[in-house]
C-alpha cells in the first residue's frame, strides 16, 4: 500500500464525472491510470446531463488492448456502505458497480467503479465525432448542459497531466 493509505480504506477510480465533481468527501486524491480500457461516448444520460426524451451523451469505459484511462483514485473510510448505494444510485442509468485494477504511484489497487456494459438500457452505440458533437449541443438536463461535461472533463483530465485526445477534438468541435 501507499504511504498514508490503510488497508481500511477503500479506492473508488474516477474517469467521468467523478474527476470534476466527486461529490463526496475522501481521505486522499491520486492520479491513477486503468489499462485495458478506453473513454467512450457511447452511453446515454438521461437523468445527469440530458432528459428522457432528448438523453445526453457521457462516457462510460470500454475494453480496449493497449490503450490506457487516466483518472483518479479516491481514497474513503471503509467499507463506505452508505456512500457506495449513493453512487449506485447516482450512475444508475445503465451503470454496474465493478471492481477493476488502478495503479497508482506504481503500487496496483483493486478499485470500484462504474462501467456501462455494450447492451445496457442507455447504450446509444458509437456516433462520428461532428454527429456526437452536433448531438451533445442539443442536450441539457438536472445536471446542467452536456457540453459543459465535455469541458469539465477536458479540465479535469488537464489537471491530471491526463489529457484525452478524443476528449479535447470533441471539446474543441464544441467551442467553435
Amino acid at each position: 500500500m501507499n504511504a498514508g493509505i490503510s488497508t481500511n480504506r477503500l479506492p473508488i477510480f474516477g474517469y467521468g464525472s467523478l474527476l470534476f465533481r466527486p461529490g463526496f468527501g475522501y481521505v486522499a486524491r491520486q492520479r491513477a491510470c486503468a489499462d485495458g480500457y478506453a473513454r467512450s461516448f457511447s452511453q446515454a444520460s438521461p437523468d445527469h446531463r440530458g432528459t428522457p426524451e432528448r438523453p445526453g451523451r457521457v462516457v462510460t469505459l470500454v475494453p480496449r488492448v493497449g490503450e490506457s484511462v487516466v483518472g483518479a483514485l479516491y481514497f474513503v473510510e471503509a467499507p463506505a456502505l452508505e456512500l457506495l448505494a449513493e453512487l449506485d444510485h447516482r450512475e444508475r442509468a445503465g451503470y454496474q458497480r465493478v471492481t477493476l485494477e488502478a495503479s497508482a504511484d506504481g503500487e496496483k489497487h483493486q478499485a470500484v467503479t462504474w462501467l456501462a456494459p455494450p447492451g445496457n438500457a442507455y447504450d446509444a452505440g458509437h456516433l462520428p465525432l461532428d454527429a456526437l458533437a452536433a448531438h451533445i449541443r442539443l442536450c441539457e438536463g438536472p445536471s446542467g448542459p452536456n457540453p459543459d461535461y465535455v469541458f469539465e472533463l477536458e479540465r479535469a483530465l488537464l489537471e491530471l497531466g491526463g489529457a484525452d485526445a478524443f476528449v479535447s477534438e470533441l471539446s474543441a468541435l464544441l467551442r467553435r
